[in-house]
């Protein structure tokens, strides 16, 4: 019986003589071979940068958590801190945050509460370095330019109040009270001229605040301008004193 000649699809199969590698040089690649031939090259290099990712992540998770905490620990034991002797400690271990800053600004006011301008002077300007020019920032330094004209450093604390007065960047609260302070001050040494010019700014400065209103009940006491330019009365309240409210 003759052998029935093999087709051409028979004899063609399991001959792989005729098929194309599939690599970069390959002229049209599908979607998954270009996926794999990348993953070939860079799997190592995906896989690091992945692992890097991950390991940022965690870091910074970990680092807010122990912020948190860290924060919350200063917090507590900033609310028990009672005594001067307390106080200074905690200032000591916490120079650097801002509670620390305000157990230091408390410690000040104690001191000037009592009377030690010089000691309350120092704490000021300690507390000051410390919260810079935030708001309790600003509020040491203007305790430190009056407590050293309590002090009796008169000069010092007339040219600390003009640059407070002057400077644009601090709150209108504290520049008005630098002004008010100042005008007090000349007010006190029988300058009304100056006194009345010094009241005018601090009510430009903040023409609805408390250191205006104060400002206006000084000036009720003084001459106009252009009277006799006699010494005026020495008002009750012209005193420079530490008052935020």
């Amino acid at each position: 019986m003759p052998t029935p000649p093999k087709s051409a699809s028979s004899s063609s199969a399991g001959d792989d003589r005729n098929l194309v590698p599939v690599d970069e040089n390959y002229l049209a690649p599908t979607f998954e071979d270009r996926l794999r031939l990348f993953w070939e090259k860079n799997s190592r290099s995906v896989l690091a940068a992945c692992a890097l990712v991950l390991v940022v992540i965690l870091g910074k998770g970990a680092y807010e958590v122990f912020t948190a905490q860290r924060e919350k620990a200063i917090a507590s034991e900033y609310g028990a801190a009672t005594s001067d002797d307390q106080l200074k400690a905690f200032v000591a271990a916490h120079n650097d945050h801002v509670l620390g800053g305000l157990a230091q600004l408390r410690l000040a006011d104690q001191a000037y509460a009592a009377g030690n301008y010089a000691e309350a002077r120092a704490a000021y300007d300690k507390a000051a370095g410390i919260l810079k020019n935030n708001t309790f920032g600003q509020r040491a330094r203007l305790g430190s330019a009056i407590s050293a004209v309590q002090a009796g450093a008169t000069s010092d604390g007339q040219a600390a109040l003009k640059q407070l007065s002057a400077d644009l960047t601090l709150a209108k609260l504290v520049r008005s009270e630098a002004a008010y302070h100042l005008a007090a001050l000349a007010a006190e040494a029988g300058d009304s001229t100056e006194a009345i010019r010094l009241i005018e700014q601090a009510t430009v400065i903040d023409p609805d605040g408390h250191w205006a209103d104060r400002a206006s009940m000084l000036r009720s006491t003084l001459p106009s301008v252009a009277e006799t330019g006699a010494p005026a009365e020495k008002p009750e309240d012209s005193i420079p004193s530490v008052n935020f409210k």
